[in-house]
């Protein structure tokens, strides 16, 4: 639902990248280049950004 603030492999911080993620990859740009520029280079950091599904919205009318 809200992206975690911390992987949950290794625990390094990566709520904060996210925006920028999103915002990078609409305009286009490859978001294995964007993960390397943000500085999430383990694979379990990457798996925490790539596999986000922004649910929010559709569950916040319900509560």
């Amino acid at each position: 639902m809200i992206i975690p603030v911390r992987c949950f492999t290794c625990g390094k911080v990566v709520g904060s990248a996210f925006p920028a993620f999103v915002e990078r990859t609409r305009q286009g740009e490859d978001p294995r280049q964007v993960l390397d520029a943000l500085g999430l280079k383990r694979y379990c950091c990457r798996r925490m950004i790539l596999s986000h599904a922004e649910l929010i919205d559709e569950v916040l009318p319900f509560g």
